[in-house]
């Protein structure tokens, strides 16, 4: 992926940061992702993971083309990144199916936790790549943040098991996805990422529908349809958020996903939430809104 992010487009304008409103767009996104993936993980309790990535894939292409095309027709696809799109396809792709086979081994907010050192390769990945500043209050809201994750996680000899791989090689690629997305909006429209990304991702889900396929139920139909539609919206958000805001400024309010977790982990499956997992909820909690309250003090002093 270093490649991506390399090419400029010398027409474009100079692109402002907005980080309140990327922030607002990504902790809309972590709620959209908390719910899909919470159906996600109940649907690959009765059906093969191909298939529910598949039509979760395919509904959310169907459901952006409709409204995206309309409006733009299909000058969206054009675009003289096409390698990066499709590299950045592989990778999601490889990613979301290593999260859905963590999520059919793991409690639900467990599977998140381990995912959520993603902000911190993330971060990482854009010092190396995009020559991201990160100051010391971004630092210490990814480091804090990261805490929490370990205090919920209580890593130790049975934490590494084949499904905690799994979640930690999906964070490490989700967390490269994330800088080389920030690097492509230098260049591309939020409609034309999300368009290859919706495409790339029902073609790359296509082999792993031989491997095993469920004929589901008209009401378990409809949810993988919707969960689909709602998982493209929240690709869509996400997207924004990094067109608006710098990575190391959004990425930790990925945390908040955490949050959502407990609760629909503790609604659907009886997962009570132990001392740790509140204990480093709040440090997650309180990490992203430190930062929140940080990256917003400048605007609310130049405004008085």
């Amino acid at each position: 992926m270093t490649a991506i992010g390399s090419e400029q487009v010398s027409s474009r304008p100079t692109r402002q940061d907005r980080i309140p409103l990327g922030i607002l767009y990504m902790v809309v996104a972590t709620v959209l992702f908390a719910g899909t993936s919470a159906v996600s993980k109940w649907l690959v309790e009765r059906y093969p993971v191909g298939e529910v990535l598949f039509v979760r894939a395919f509904a959310a292409l169907a459901g952006t083309s409709l409204v995206m095309l309309p409006v733009t027709g299909l000058a969206v696809f054009r675009t003289r990144r096409l390698r990066d799109h499709l590299m950045r396809g592989a990778s999601q792709a490889t990613s979301q199916t290593l999260l859905l086979l963590a999520f059919g081994m793991l409690p639900l907010a467990s599977a998140i936790a381990i995912n959520f050192s993603s902000p911190l390769f993330a971060t990482l990945a854009a010092i190396l790549l995009l020559k991201e500043p990160v100051g010391a209050a971004r630092w210490a809201a990814l480091v804090l943040g990261f805490i929490g994750v370990l205090v919920v996680a209580h890593p130790g000899a049975d934490t590494f098991q084949l499904g905690s791989l799994y979640a930690l090689a999906n964070a490490i690629l989700f967390g490269t996805v994330t800088v080389a997305v920030r690097g492509m909006t230098a260049t591309e429209s939020t409609e034309t990422l999300t368009m290859y990304q919706m495409a790339t991702l029902a073609a790359a889900f296509v082999p792993l529908l031989p491997l095993g396929m469920v004929t589901p139920s008209f009401s378990d139909g409809a949810i993988m349809v919707a969960n689909g539609l709602v998982n493209g919206l929240g690709q869509y958000i996400w997207t924004r958020s990094l067109h608006l805001a710098p990575t190391s400024a959004v990425a930790p309010f990925n945390y908040f996903s955490l949050v959502w977790a407990i609760i629909l982990g503790f609604l659907i499956w009886g997962d009570a939430p132990t001392f740790a997992l509140l204990a480093g909820s709040a440090i997650v909690v309180g990490s992203g809104l430190f930062l929140f309250w940080r990256e917003t003090r400048p605007r609310r002093a130049a405004a008085k």
